[in-house]
């Protein structure tokens, strides 16, 4: 008996194994451990009962990890769809739906041999990688390649570098299993038994004989497990001065039983709550139009059905609350809940007006828990345990069943799209979803992206629209400052306009709060030499280095591969100590902003506050009890938080994002612009918007301040297609590494000439090979090629085929279908 198996390989399609003929074979959705080439994996069956190929020996299963499916039936079918639409190896995808501390794999360790020493002393000062990686085994002990990677300060050849090594006998390669199949945690709890309940009630220190005399220590033990009839656990007993071998000796007496007994470690408890707290529900009243938008929809929700509605809602029209009223309908059917956020940030707050709804019954899943939290969030999901499951994109695999209603919040936001294989954007996989379980989808935003809005506006989704805020409050009013003009009278350091600091000055005179967006993190964004022009740049990647003060002085830090170096005082190339830093990130707008607001309570919302867990939630959490004054940050507070103090939103450079090579620059521009005026006067004082810009006649600055999002995607929409790019067309995005520019530019005109040359290249129009706008990225040269079409799936058969044709490139290949970003 054979069957069908994915791991999680790039690029590998689903292997066949034999079933051991001692035992039934396991279902679909089991996990089990199979070898691939030297290597021991965690796979997923994916079919069961398969025919086995012809003349072939065929490896059996090492070990089945699971008697019944592990992933439920249709998380395999959603993440197989997955897999084939955007290119991506199945086992990669099915490995994104599993939880984590769900997977055993072998590690390849390395040690030096006598040999190696003997190799090592003849030549200690050799050069090259293998000289680099026998002194580094050297030091002692068994490293992984990994390890070995970061005592060889990286070296590239590594993986080259073991195996000359190997061939000759200098180091010894040995495999061993790491990861478990279970994550659950497990505690020891102490309860009295029948005998020892009666000796706690007797008298001290004998049983109820009298004949067995106790210890202070397991009279104290008794005293303290008298009164808990679950028991206790064990490490609660040790902090109150019970050690483990009184219970022991307790046990060994009949008088104490301990048992393993599964804790779920619970994101709640630590903070992953709401951060603002929730409005009561008898306070909240719908508007005519949430009213008329929820009559609409709930029938969606009471006849099972797949169906898409759009919600084109402007800032502060009350999206959530029809989102809860939906989710009441769809519980109300015993049926379930998907909600997904595009940023952790959102996370808690969604959660927990949801939990205010829904008590206990509501779970959690984005990367900013802990691999713990994550386990047991998950497994609830997975048992039954829950009826809504709020989180960022890896939600959309949750092995949520019975789900009735979808709801995609932010879905214009990038977020949605993960940027490393798969390369799935987690909207759209979103419907796939909800059309295999027949569920409604809705999708909200104030700025929907041109796709979602064409679907709509062909028919294909149901619009539905919000054009008043809550209370018919007035959208922020919105104020242009032209940067040209304030560089000309304030000189070229200007950050803060002089509109902009008289607006903050006023509005914390007034207790009131204000916020600061620049989306570009760090203090300054480039160091140059201002007598040759020499700029910082990172040795990995095709990036200036960005300037961030840290503990330890400034430093020059690269934001794709995380290289760093100190500012230097003097240029390496021509030594004069003319250095300066350019540029304006979020840390430097935070240092101006205390300059002009003398005791003011600022703090800064990027990735790098956001490094420690929960601070993004602390600092929320602060705004919203108002002991902040001003919020600095990147486009983390732009969207979805309300805040009703806010009343004063400043856009530091609104064109930051406009001079990208990207088709998607100005759809962009026009969405954080509209969402973070969006963030004013939400509460009952009116709001103002101020935005410095190099480029006021641009006119998606010019509409996004009218907040006209029907002229947007209109000039938008006929820009696109005359150009051709999506919506008006698909698109496939190619991208070939390579160790020199040469290869990677060989690799990519190999893959273009085969696509022109095939057989469906009347359906597709191929474009390059052209290096890539981030010509390197760490240590990897780019090349690029762009397939524009009417038809993704002949666009995708035709280009999968090719690789296929060309193992070599594919390896070095990233395809990225309906690309969010062309960098």
């Amino acid at each position: 008996m054979f069957v069908s198996v994915v791991v999680p390989v790039p690029s590998l399609e689903a292997l066949t194994y034999r079933v051991p003929d001692d035992r039934t074979a396991p279902p679909r959705g089991a996990r089990v451990l199979v070898s691939v080439g030297q290597r021991q994996l965690t796979g997923c069956i994916v079919a069961s009962d398969v025919a086995g190929p012809d003349g072939l020996q065929i490896r059996e299963i090492d070990a089945v990890l699971d008697d019944e499916p592990f992933l439920p039936g249709f998380v395999i079918d959603l993440a197989l769809w997955t897999a084939e639409y955007y290119g991506a190896g199945a086992g990669e995808v099915v490995a994104a739906a599993l939880p984590p501390m769900a997977s055993i794999a072998s590690e390849r360790r390395i040690s030096i041999t006598p040999q190696g020493r003997a190799r090592l002393e003849a030549e200690p000062s050799g050069g090259g990688a293998a000289a680099k990686v026998l002194r580094a085994l050297a030091t002692g002990g068994a490293f992984t390649i990994r390890e070995l990677a970061t005592r060889t300060d990286g070296v590239s050849s590594v993986d080259q570098a073991i195996r000359l090594l190997a061939r000759d006998g200098s180091i010894a390669l040995q495999q061993s299993l790491r990861g478990r199949a279970s994550g659950f945690r497990l505690v020891r709890v102490a309860a009295l038994t029948a005998q020892g309940q009666e000796v706690a009630d007797g008298p001290a220190g004998a049983d109820e004989a009298g004949d067995l005399r106790l210890g202070e220590r397991q009279n104290e033990a008794l005293l303290a497990l008298k009164g808990a009839a679950d028991g206790l656990d064990v490490r609660s007993l040790a902090h109150q001065g019970i050690a483990s071998a009184t219970l022991r000796r307790l046990a060994g007496r009949g008088l104490v039983a301990i048992r393993s007994e599964r804790r779920e470690r619970d994101p709640f408890d630590a903070g992953g709550g709401a951060a603002v707290p929730a409005e009561p529900r008898s306070s909240r009243i719908l508007t005519s139009e949430q009213e008329a938008a929820f009559q609409r929809l709930r029938p969606r929700v009471e006849r099972p059905g797949f169906h898409v509605a759009l919600i084109h809602g402007v800032t502060g029209s009350g999206k959530t609350e029809l989102y809860l009223r939906l989710a009441a309908a769809t519980v109300r059917r015993e049926r379930r809940v998907l909600m997904l956020v595009p940023e952790i940030a959102l996370t808690p707050a969604m959660a927990g007006a949801f939990r205010t709804e829904f008590g206990s019954r509501v779970a959690i899943q984005h990367s900013g828990l802990s691999d713990g939290e994550r386990h047991d969030q998950w497994h609830r999901i997975r048992e039954g345990g829950v009826d809504v499951v709020v989180g960022t994109r890896s939600a959309v695999f949750a092995p949520l069943d019975r789900t009735g209603l979808v709801i995609v919040d932010e879905e214009h936001d990038a977020s949605y799209k993960q940027e490393e294989t798969p390369r799935y954007n987690g909207r759209d996989v979103a419907i796939v979803r909800a059309r295999q379980q027949g569920a409604l989808v809705v999708l909200g935003s104030a700025t929907p992206s041109l796709e979602s809005y064409r679907n709509a506006t062909d028919g294909r989704y149901e619009l539905v629209a919000l054009e008043r805020r809550v209370l018919d409050r007035p959208l922020a009013s919105v104020r242009v400052v032209n940067m040209r003009d304030e560089l000309a009278a304030q000189g070229p350091d200007v950050v803060l306009s002089a509109a902009l600091v008289e607006a903050l000055q006023s509005r914390i005179a007034r207790g009131e709060q204000a916020m600061l967006l620049l989306n570009r993190r760090g203090y300054a964004t480039a160091v140059f030499c201002r007598q040759c022009g020499a700029t910082l740049e990172c040795p990995n990647c095709s990036v200036s280095l960005t300037v961030h003060h840290e503990r330890r002085g400034a430093r020059a830090r690269c934001h794709y591969c995380n290289y760093s170096a100190a500012v230097p005082k003097a240029c390496s190339a021509c030594a004069a100590p003319y250095i300066e830093q350019i540029g304006v990130g979020t840390a430097r707008v935070e240092t101006e902003a205390a300059k002009v607001l003398p005791g003011a309570r600022i703090a800064r919302v990027d990735r790098d506050a956001a490094q420690r867990r929960g601070a993004i939630q602390a600092i929320l959490r602060r705004v919203a009890a108002r002991e902040l004054d001003v919020v600095v940050g990147t486009q983390m507070i732009a969207k979805g938080h309300d805040f009703p103090a806010v009343t004063l939103v400043g856009v530091i450079s609104a064109d930051v994002g406009l001079g990208l090579p990207d088709f998607r620059a100005a759809e962009r521009t026009f969405q954080l612009l509209t969402q973070v005026a969006g963030r004013a006067g939400r509460g009952e004082r009116a709001g103002e918007a101020i935005v410095q810009t190099l480029f006021p006649e641009h006119y998606s600055i010019q509409l996004a301040c009218r907040q006209d999002y029907r002229a947007f995607f209109e000039q938008e929409s006929a820009f696109r297609r005359a150009m051709r790019y999506p919506p008006a067309v698909g698109l496939i995005n190619i991208v070939v590494r390579g160790g020199s520019f040469g290869d990677a530019m060989t690799g990519a005109a190999d893959i273009a000439a085969a696509l022109r040359a095939h057989p469906a290249r009347e359906q597709m129009r191929v474009l390059g090979p052209a290096p890539a706008p981030l010509g390197k990225v760490r240590g990897a040269y780019r090349a690029q090629v762009l397939l524009k079409g009417a038809s993704r799936t002949a666009m995708r058969r035709a280009l999968m085929e090719v690789l296929a044709a060309h193992p070599a490139v594919q390896r070095r290949a990233t395809i990225d279908v309906d690309p969010l970003s062309m960098m």
